[in-house]
C-alpha cells in the first residue's frame, strides 16, 4: 500500500473519530434513556450529567419526558430545559442539586425543573462562578442549606423568575459575593415560603425584588447585611408576612427601598441597625406586627 493511500485511510479514521466525539448543540434526556447513548432525540441520555459532556457550549439539554435526571455540575454556557415535562433532580445526602462553576462570560439557564433535597441535600443551586445565572419556572424544596446560594467571586448576575423555594433550612435565596465579587440580582414572581429565612443579600450586592413574597420563614423575610461593602435592595409590590423574626431588616452599610409593600404579622415589622436605612415611597402598609410597625428611616414623595 503506497503512502498516499495510507494517508487517506488515516485522515478518514481521524474524521470518523472526530465525528463520534463531536458535541451537539441540542441534546436530550429521557426517563428511559442511557448515558452511553449519543443523547440524540432518538437515543437520549439518562442524566443531565451524562448529557452535559456531549453538549456544546451555548447548547441546550432538553427533557423528552418525565424523569429524575440527577445532580449536575455546570462549567460552561448551557441551558437545561424541562418545560412541559416533569423533569426533576433528586439530590439527597450531602450534595448540591446543581453546582455552577463556569467561565466569567458564561450564561447558564435552568428552566422548568423541580429540585428536591429530600431533607438532606445541601443546596438546590450553588453558584460559584459565571457571567449570568437564569432560574425560570423552577421549584426547589427540602434542603438543609439554601434554595439558591449565589456566591460569585467576580462580577456576576442572578435572575430568578416564576419560581418557588420552600423548606430550605438555611434560606430561600442567599446572595453572598466572596472576595472582590459583586452580584446584581433581579427576582420576579418568586415565592419564598417556610425556609430558614426568605432572601438575604450581603456585601457587594444590588438586588431588585418585584411581585414576590416571603412568608412563614423561621427568621427574617428580607434582610440586607454588610461588613465592608454596601448593599442596595429594592422591594416593589412585595409581601413579607408571618416570619419568625423581622419582615424587613437593614443592617450596617445597607439601604432597602420599599414601594407598594405589605409587612404584616411578623415578630417585627421594620428594623434598621448600625446606620442601615429603610426608605419608603409612602405607599406601603406595615401593620399587625408584634413590634416595629414603623416608621421607616426615610419617607420620600412619589414623583
Amino acid at each position: 500500500m503506497n503512502k498516499r493511500k495510507l494517508f487517506a485511510i488515516a485522515a478518514m479514521s481521524f474524521f470518523v473519530a472526530s465525528q463520534a466525539f463531536a458535541q451537539a448543540t441540542r441534546t436530550w434526556v429521557s426517563g428511559v434513556g442511557d448515558d452511553v447513548n449519543p443523547c440524540s432525540r432518538t437515543a437520549p441520555c439518562k442524566t443531565f450529567a451524562g448529557a452535559i459532556s456531549k453538549t456544546a457550549a451555548g447548547g441546550e439539554i432538553s427533557a423528552l419526558d418525565p424523569g429524575g435526571f440527577g445532580a449536575v455540575t455546570i462549567t460552561k454556557s448551557i441551558t437545561i430545559n424541562g418545560d412541559a415535562t416533569l423533569a426533576g433532580i433528586l439530590s439527597a445526602g450531602a450534595t448540591q442539586g446543581i453546582l455552577v462553576n463556569a467561565g466569567p462570560s458564561d450564561t447558564v439557564i435552568i428552566r422548568g425543573v423541580s429540585i428536591n433535597g429530600a431533607g438532606t441535600g445541601v443546596n438546590g443551586i450553588r453558584f460559584l462562578a459565571g457571567g449570568e445565572l437564569h432560574v425560570e419556572n423552577v421549584t426547589m424544596y427540602g434542603f438543609t442549606g439554601q434554595g439558591i446560594l449565589f456566591a460569585p467571586s467576580a462580577a456576576s448576575a442572578l435572575f430568578v423568575n416564576d419560581s418557588s423555594i420552600r423548606n430550605a433550612g438555611g434560606g430561600g435565596i442567599y446572595i453572598q459575593p466572596t472576595g472582590a465579587g459583586t452580584a446584581v440580582a433581579a427576582i420576579n414572581r418568586v415565592a419564598l415560603d417556610g425556609n430558614g429565612r426568605g432572601l438575604r443579600a450581603e456585601d457587594g450586592s444590588t438586588v431588585v425584588v418585584r411581585n414576590s413574597h416571603a412568608a412563614g420563614n423561621f427568621a427574617n423575610g428580607f434582610v440586607a447585611l454588610a461588613t465592608s461593602r454596601a448593599v442596595d435592595v429594592t422591594l416593589e409590590n412585595v409581601v413579607s408576612s408571618g416570619n419568625g423574626a423581622t419582615g424587613i431588616y437593614a443592617g450596617a452599610l445597607t439601604s432597602i427601598k420599599i414601594s407598594n409593600t405589605m409587612v404584616t404579622r411578623n415578630n417585627a415589622g421594620l428594623q434598621s441597625v448600625g446606620g442601615g436605612t429603610i426608605t419608603s415611597f409612602g405607599n406601603n402598609r406595615v401593620l399587625d406586627n408584634a413590634i416595629n410597625n414603623g416608621p421607616p428611616n426615610v419617607t420620600v414623595p412619589q414623583i
